[in-house]
């Protein structure tokens, strides 16, 4: 029997001013463990006069992880953090009760032909620290905890698993591995995982119980610790999980909760402004009920 239990296509999405592929929330499944939102930034190719500008807005009830393959964004927040986000870096910010932040092309490549590829990724926080005060911190490529299994390099970008642990500051039990395949090499990896478990192939395919499956497919498991696959060579995935909530969360736009009310309130907040301030941003981005042009993150 098949230990897959839900193929996601990767959908496109238009975040604005860039279209991605959506691969989580998913309408028969809203998260994989404490994992909320997974969109897939790119490949894009950006000419000389085109340029990432998402403006200030507004995130409650998660962490922001944003892993890039290729390119280079800018990062401002509400705490007043600066910090420009390249390749293998990870940007974790905690938005707890509430902050702001704008994701923008680096002014120094505004006038050049560039790249951008990447994952954003939003992981809920556990109820009793939605609340919390937000939070910043940014993780050097060279401080995650890297192995071999035969012909795969893994990585352990954030959480624990493999008797490893990141440095990112994660709230809630879970892991999140990127794993590279220089030639074919079957996995057994189950005993090292926990909760709910994804995969995502980025490049290349894998073989499960008979069948291929290649890029834009993300493959949720119906039990972590029974998954294994094989990795065809030069293939590239990422798996995601961890332990579920034991309640729901609810998704409107850039807000996560796990009531309505905190949903309601944001909201407000944010239509009257009372959300911090990035300093030296001016604008900001409308509620989509206030900018029907707006897509909605659903």
């Amino acid at each position: 029997m098949s230990n897959i239990g839900l193929i996601i296509e990767e959908r496109p999405s238009d975040i604005g001013n860039f279209l991605v592929g959506r691969l989580l929330p998913f309408k028969e499944k809203r998260t994989v463990g404490p994992f909320a939102f997974i969109d897939h930034m790119g490949p894009a190719l950006l000419n000389d006069h085109e340029n990432l500008d998402v403006g200030p807005h507004p995130h409650i009830g998660l962490s922001t992880l944003t892993y890039l393959f290729e390119g280079s964004i800018m990062h401002r927040d509400s705490l007043g953090t600066e910090v420009e986000i390249k390749p293998g870096q990870v940007n974790w910010m905690t938005s707890g009760k509430g902050i702001v932040h704008s994701e923008r092309t680096p002014e120094y490549l505004r006038k050049s032909d560039k790249s951008l590829h990447g994952l954003q990724i939003w992981v809920a926080l556990p109820k009793h620290l939605e609340q919390m005060e937000p939070s910043f911190a940014h993780i050097e490529e060279n401080s995650m905890p890297t192995w071999k299994i035969g012909n795969v390099s893994a990585k352990l970008i954030a959480g624990e698993a493999f008797g490893k642990k990141s440095d990112v500051p994660v709230y809630s039990p879970l892991y999140f591995i990127e794993l590279k395949s220089t030639g074919k090499e079957k996995l057994q990896i189950g005993k090292d995982l926990y909760g709910e478990s994804g995969l995502y192939i980025l490049e290349g395919s894998i073989e499960s119980d008979g069948n291929t499956f290649s890029t834009k497919q993300l493959l949720v498991a119906k039990d972590a610790s029974l998954c294994e696959f094989t990795m065809n060579e030069n293939t590239t995935v990422y798996i995601f999980g961890g332990t579920p909530f034991e309640e729901p969360r609810h998704i409107y736009w850039n807000f996560v909760a796990s009531t309505p009310e905190l949903i309601e309130d944001a909201k407000k907040r944010w239509t009257e402004q009372t959300f911090p301030k990035i300093p030296g941003e001016t604008g900001f981005v409308p509620l989509p009920s206030q900018n029907p042009n707006f897509n909605i993150k659903k």
